[in-house]
């Protein structure tokens, strides 16, 4: 009886206790599974204002908020198509941009379409050793790539196949096309495209019809299944034939185990952290906890791509380095490391090509970022959403 008794009076003393004890304090809250979990593109968003913010300063806000609105596509002519495809997008309104501004006489000063505060940007010195090889008459005529004015929020609806099976046009951001302008390909050369796939770049240089051979690689599987099916739905069978046309499959990091010094020109659009994308899709988002690992290693990534590229080019031949983001680590930093790198592990001299010549013939049509010495930015803007494009052309020396 004294054993009940002496339990009972130590039971109401424990609960007396558990009265004056917070819950907090008696149950571990589980955060891991109770806290809110952010979306990739809200991390994405989070990374972005932290980075840009700082770097481009009050431009900013509206770059950020071109970024967060759907992007306006451009029509690329597909040449091999049966259909007069021109004649119809003229009667819709768009005009064909390239035309447009080589043809312009007495274009205006490039200051004019900068974006107001454009004083906030900074950016490296130049890189030394920098040359200009574009003009005018050296844009190809063949490629042709419809947009419509600004302002205007029309859309392009969908290609269908022509009479003879070909898609008339292929649909893609318009600023995605000035890095296959201003790699100036000529009649005759050979061409790798060291990550070619999904295959809006790679279609663009067959669509200059200058191209002798050309080499479309991609690491991927499941892009380069997209990259063949873009050229099968554009493309004549001959002109797929092994003597023009080879695709693989193979780690662009290793080139040098398939040949050096071999092509005139070399595109080496790298996976990089896109920034539109990351902020609009959750499927497939570098910003996914999931694939943090992978997102730090771009820039090695890069480096060791464009590595490549500098040694699959001959001497003499050049290589532009593309992105669709807007980071300097991603860009103008891996242009220098690379060069570095090249130059002293491999006895590689590279020049940078002033492109400054290039840009004032689209002056009218992109908003170029001032003050970047080492390659050329694309600027969204919501009159004409196009880019992020950052491109880099870089002539081997020896």
């Amino acid at each position: 009886m004294a054993v009940q008794t002496n339990t009972r009076v130590l039971l109401s003393k424990v609960r007396g206790l558990l009265q004056f004890i917070q819950k907090r304090h008696r149950v571990k809250t589980k955060w891991a599974a109770t806290s809110p979990k952010l979306s990739a593109t809200d991390l994405a968003l989070q990374n972005h204002d932290a980075m840009y913010n700082m770097q481009l300063g009050e431009l900013w806000p509206s770059v950020r908020v071109s970024l967060l609105t759907e992007r306006k596509y451009g029509a690329l002519v597909n040449n091999f198509s049966c259909d007069d495809t021109a004649t119809y997008l003229q009667s819709l309104g768009c005009q064909d941009f390239i035309a447009s501004s080589v043809h312009m006489e007495g274009s205006k000063s490039a200051d004019s379409v900068i974006p107001p505060n454009s004083e906030s940007l900074q950016f490296d010195q130049p890189i030394e050793g920098t040359y200009t090889d574009l003009t005018r008459a050296s844009i190809s005529p063949n490629v042709k790539c419809f947009v419509f004015p600004k302002g205007d929020i029309s859309r392009f609806k969908p290609a269908r196949p022509d009479s003879c099976g070909y898609l008339s046009c292929y649909l893609m951001d318009a600023a995605s096309v000035l890095p296959v302008l201003a790699l100036n390909v000529q009649k005759g050369q050979s061409v790798l495209d060291l990550c070619a796939a999904p295959g809006g770049k790679t279609l663009a240089l067959l669509q200059t019809q200058a191209i002798r051979f050309l080499w479309a690689n991609d690491w991927s599987g499941s892009r380069m299944s997209r990259l063949q099916r873009t050229l099968k739905s554009c493309l004549p069978s001959d002109l797929c034939s092994e003597d023009n046309l080879c695709i693989t499959s193979l780690d662009g990091r290793k080139w040098q185990e398939v040949g050096e010094n071999t092509f005139d020109k070399v595109l080496v659009d790298v996976p990089c952290t896109t920034d539109r994308h990351s902020l609009v899709e959750e499927d497939n988002n570098i910003f996914s906890r999931s694939r943090t690992k992978e997102k730090q290693s771009l820039p090695l990534l890069q480096t060791q791509l464009l590595l490549s590229a500098l040694q699959a080019v001959r001497i003499g031949g050049e290589v532009m380095y593309s992105t669709c983001t807007l980071s300097q680590l991603q860009n103008q930093c891996v242009v220098e490391q690379a060069m570095s790198l090249a130059k002293e592990e491999l006895g590689i001299s590279a020049e940078v090509v002033d492109l400054q010549p290039f840009t004032t013939l689209f002056q009218e049509t992109f908003y170029f970022a001032p003050g970047i010495n080492v390659g050329v930015m694309v600027l969204p803007h919501l009159t004409a959403n196009f880019g992020p494009i950052y491109f880099c052309k870089l002539r081997r020396l020896s």
